[in-house]
């Protein structure tokens, strides 16, 4: 497929509008692919504000970027103009610190994160790297603070640390992220498996029923965004909230990391995946607001339309 002159026109005014662009599946805040997640998880431990364009939902760009920069798959990472690569690539130059360093930001810190693991845990995982051959042990922890052990080949910019004699390999990030982690065996009523503890893991996602959104409005304490997209908010206007456009993310970012935020949505999904953005980036007061806009046109104010 050729590249039209009007495709190529858009691709290289959004490149020059903004110095860091992300094509992805979904949004950064919504990713629809693991590709497109972990990218994004990269560049959002780095930036607070960056470009996102979501090919999902525009064909047109979807195939032309593949053609502009004769690169066949997405994501595909721009800074200042020029195309960085994709996903593997993106987490290859954050591991080493050369992202960093083309983005202008401090170097990772390679300090091994310091472990306790319990005899019993140690043991089952023993038990369970008896057939892995060359694999060695790997704890991922996302951008949410979700742990996950994988088994994979090891690389030269692994961070690596060892707690109760038991070896354990991380990327840049995850490392920072499980600083202080605590690993253990346990048994519930549901079954038996590795419980993993993470300090650094910033406070949860609370939520709000639409009743104690309205009492926390009354009191203006708190900032209500507006997560749905511009044709949702015309069609049923929320008083009271802002819109989530880059210039609220922007002056969002700014603000202390205690202050309280709400989130809305439709019903109740995006907002969360608002919310969980920020608290990557270490907010601590963060509510969802449940059943969204709908419940509130239900149980608050009949006059907002329902869709």
């Amino acid at each position: 497929m050729s590249l039209s002159p009007a495709t190529r026109a858009r691709i290289e005014s959004l490149l020059a509008d903004h110095h860091v662009v992300l094509f992805m599946k979904g949004t950064r805040l919504a990713p629809q692919c693991g590709f497109s997640a972990a990218a994004a998880d990269r560049l959002n431990a780095l930036l607070d504000d960056y470009h996102s364009v979501d090919v999902l939902a525009d064909e047109e760009i979807r195939a032309g970027i593949k053609e502009f920069g004769q690169w066949p798959t997405i994501p595909q990472l721009y800074i200042g103009g020029e195309l960085v690569g994709g996903a593997d690539i993106v987490q290859s130059m954050f591991d080493s610190g050369e992202l960093h360093r083309v983005l202008g930001v401090s170097a990772p810190d390679r300090t091994p994160p310091l472990l306790t693991i319990s005899d019993a845990a140690v043991e089952k995982v023993r038990a369970a790297l008896a057939d892995a051959g060359d694999a060695k042990l790997f704890l991922v922890v996302d951008g949410r603070f979700q742990p996950q052990f994988q088994l994979r080949e090891p690389g030269e910019h692994d961070i690596v640390a060892v707690a109760n004699g038991l070896e354990v390999r991380f990327d840049a990030a995850s490392a920072q992220r499980a600083r202080g982690a605590s690993i253990d065996w346990t048994r519930t009523p549901h079954g038996e498996g590795l419980a993993i503890f993470l300090p650094q893991a910033p406070q949860a996602i609370r939520s709000l029923d639409v009743h104690q959104l309205k009492q926390r409005m009354h009191a203006g304490d708190i900032t209500v965004v507006d997560v749905r997209p511009e044709q949702d908010r015309a069609f049923a206007p929320f008083a009271g909230a802002e819109p989530f456009t880059p210039e609220t993310h922007a002056r969002l970012t700014a603000l202390p990391k205690d202050a309280a935020l709400a989130f809305i949505c439709h019903h109740g999904n995006s907002s969360r995946n608002a919310a969980e953005h920020f608290r990557e980036h270490g907010f601590t007061n963060l509510w969802n607001v449940e059943g969204g806009i709908d419940a509130w046109s239900v149980e608050i104010d009949p006059s907002i339309p329902r869709y």
